[in-house]
């Protein structure tokens, strides 16, 4: 017979493979929570869907809001462990619900405005941002752009998307057309480089090590050229249809007007490729070999269908995972002032304590505090029990 709480996707069971983030069956508080449907319209017509969880009896004073960039965030394990203790937990996904294509972090951003305003105008006397993994980035924006948010929770935030990418590209790809094409001497895939077929570990030479990160920013680069250019052209040719009367001259009108509306699409292949996942002595910590996108082989993640940024519009890469996004946390964290949590996970196979120290660092709050979760993976898989007592404890102290 199958578990109750297998028939409730809000509570746990089956779930699309790689949602790792979804509830757990032993994450079932065992309480009952309310749970109620969200639908907001922002003011440019942008639509949020999710799902407000709220404690037994109803009653509560604070809500937490947590969502991601694509991710579909009202069904988080965060949200029943939070509720059940005595908060209002809404978690949902923006606009860019499993869009990664055209995914506007500025405008994901004004979704978490529009939830944290509807939570306000519900009775919550304060809004806690909560980012896990890529919502991290996105709540900290959301906080410098619009000031939202009366506390900043991170769990196994990463620095960035355009950070992540940068350290997982294939700097290797000769020519962006082709998905094989190789420079020899930049693929970490080659046994030439320390590479070693999986499950065997990896070694990579420091110096060669040094030369690749280089060449991945190259690479980055590279496509941001890419990327501008096409808005270049779209942008030349919005301006010359504004100066070409469609009603005397409707061909010369057209044709420039569709390279007014025209966008390029950017197929970028092989996104993953972090010495790191295989070669567990560079920036040594309790990690397995592997990532959280690969299955368990990062070699054929790598180059299989799918992937990280796999397809973009031009203006989504420069967003989202350009190294000029805007939602970069060493960036936007200088404006966050309100108090600030910080869980890392030290077996996330995907953030370094490097990079969750730097976040924590580059903080701009008085109250700020860095918790590592020793032997947790990057959800927190086993250990999220743990994690939101020591969660609920600090929101406790600071919003009773």
């Amino acid at each position: 017979m199958t578990p109750a709480n297998e028939l409730d996707v809000h509570l746990g069971g089956s779930r699309p493979v790689g949602h790792g983030y979804w509830p757990l069956p032993e994450d079932d508080p065992g309480v009952e929570l309310g749970r109620e449907s969200i639908r907001l319209v922002a003011p440019d017509g942008g639509l949020t869907r999710g799902l407000l969880w709220t404690p037994p009896g109803g009653k509560w004073k604070t809500a937490v809001i947590l969502s991601h960039p694509r991710g579909d965030f009202s069904v988080h394990y965060a949200c029943p462990l939070l509720a059940a203790a005595g908060y209002a937990v809404c978690g949902f996904g923006t606009r860019y619900l499993n869009n990664d294509t055209d995914c506007i972090h500025e405008k994901a951003a004004l979704d978490v405005k529009g939830v944290a305003d509807e939570m306000v105008r519900r009775g919550a006397e304060a809004v806690v941002l909560l980012g896990n993994s890529g919502g991290g980035s996105l709540t900290a924006l959301a906080h410098a752009e619009f000031g939202v948010g009366d506390g900043w929770v991170g769990m196994a935030a990463h620095p960035g998307e355009g950070v992540f990418m940068s350290q997982s590209i294939d700097p290797s790809v000769a020519d962006e057309s082709d998905p094989f094409s190789v420079v020899p001497e930049l693929d970490m895939y080659n046994p030439d480089n320390g590479w070693r077929p999986w499950p065997d570990p990896c070694h990579y030479d420091p110096a060669w090590l040094e030369t690749y990160r280089a060449a991945q920013i190259a690479r980055m680069t590279r496509l941001d050229e890419i990327a501008r250019e096409s808005i270049e052209l779209s942008e030349a040719g919005r301006s010359t249809s504004r100066s070409i009367d469609k009603a005397t001259d409707p061909a010369a009108w057209a044709y420039w007007r569709a390279r007014a509306v025209w966008s390029k699409y950017m197929v970028i292949y092989r996104t993953l490729a972090n010495p790191a996942y295989l070669d567990l002595e560079i920036d040594p910590d309790d990690r397995p070999m592997g990532s959280l996108f690969a299955f368990p082989d990062p070699m054929e993640a790598n180059y299989q269908r799918g992937g990280l940024a796999r397809t973009m519009t031009a203006r989504g890469w420069l967003s989202t995972w350009s190294l000029s996004s805007k939602a970069k946390m060493t960036d936007t964290m200088p404006s966050v002032h309100v108090p600030t949590l910080l869980i890392h996970p030290t077996a996330d196979t995907e953030i370094r304590r490097r990079e969750a120290q730097a976040i924590h660092d580059s903080s701009g709050a008085a109250d700020k505090t860095l918790i590592e979760i020793k032997g947790a993976p990057h959800y927190l898989e086993g250990y999220r029990p743990k994690a939101f007592d020591l969660v609920v404890e600090w929101l406790a102290k600071r919003f009773p």
